[in-house]
Formats: structure tokens, C-alpha cells, sequence
């Protein structure tokens, strides 16, 4: 059985602006906005190209046992991209404040530039220059042939 991670709730005070900052500063898709259930309103958005959303909620914590999360206090979330000078050109375009690249070593995935959210979550970007000729679903398909094909066929 495949278990995907499809969705991570965000911890922020205001969704509202919260999603514009998303959807505005950031690029990503609002993909709901919606009260789902009487007094719990979902926001959720998937940044472009991403098999991943952020979902942003008003009751989405009393939901889970534990401790809710302060809003600011996520730090290292990651997103990818084949072109970080691309990247980083289209974010500060949009408006949004995000540090220089920084490349740490020579290797493909060693550079890194970083933003925050009005709550202070903490984001990374990190270029990935491989995904551009080799797409991360295509990797990923890939990767689980061997497994498909150890499987026992069944006959008719």
C-alpha cells in the first residue's frame, strides 16, 4: 500500500492572509477555500508542480491530539526547484523578501535561499538542477518498477 504525503497543516494566526500571502508572494494554487463543516474553514494550496499542499485551517488542530503548533513556529520547510536564479528573479518579483542564493558547496542540491511567511514560518528553497531534465514523479515511477515487477503475475 502506497501512503503519500499529500497535505501539511500550517500553523499561521490569519488565514486570510495567510492565503494571500500563499497564492500572492509565493505562487502557489489555491485549491480550496471553503467552510467544510459548520465552523471549520479549510484553505489549501499546492505550490506549482508540487504532489504536496500546505493546508491552512482555523480548526484544523482540534482535529489531532497533541499540542496545537504557534503559529511561526515551522521551520525547514522545503521547496525545490530546477533553476534557483530563475526562481529567486520570479519570487522577488512578485513582492516577496527572500534571501540571495546561497550556494554551499558545488554538488547539485548545495544551494539554498530562504523566506518567511507574516507568522514566521521558516521556508528553504533548494536547487535541484536534475529535476529539470528528470522530473521527480518521473524519478519516482521509476524507482518503483523493480518493485512492480517482482511481483507474481496472476494468470487467467
Amino acid at each position: 500500500m502506497d501512503f503519500t504525503l499529500e497535505v501539511i497543516p500550517l500553523p499561521v494566526s490569519d488565514i486570510d492572509r495567510a492565503r494571500d500571502f500563499y497564492r500572492d508572494k509565493v505562487g502557489f494554487h489555491v485549491d480550496i477555500d471553503t467552510e467544510v463543516m459548520p465552523g471549520m474553514r479549510i484553505v489549501q494550496l499546492t505550490p506549482p508542480g508540487s504532489g504536496c499542499s500546505i493546508a491552512l485551517g482555523d480548526s484544523i488542530w482540534e482535529m489531532t491530539k497533541g499540542p496545537r503548533p504557534a503559529p511561526g513556529s515551522y521551520q525547514g520547510l522545503q521547496l525545490c526547484v530546477a533553476d534557483i536564479e530563475a526562481a529567486h528573479a520570479e519570487l522577488v518579483g512578485r513582492g516577496l523578501e527572500v534571501s540571495e542564493p546561497v550556494r554551499y558547496a558545488p554538488d547539485d542540491g548545495a544551494t539554498f535561499m530562504y523566506f518567511t511567511d507574516p507568522d514566521g514560518n521558516g521556508w528553504a528553497v533548494q536547487e535541484y538542477r536534475r529535476r529539470a531534465g528528470e522530473p521527480l514523479h518521473q524519478v519516482l515511477a521509476r524507482l518503483a518498477r523493480p518493485a512492480q515487477d517482482a511481483q507474481p503475475t496472476q494468470t487467467p
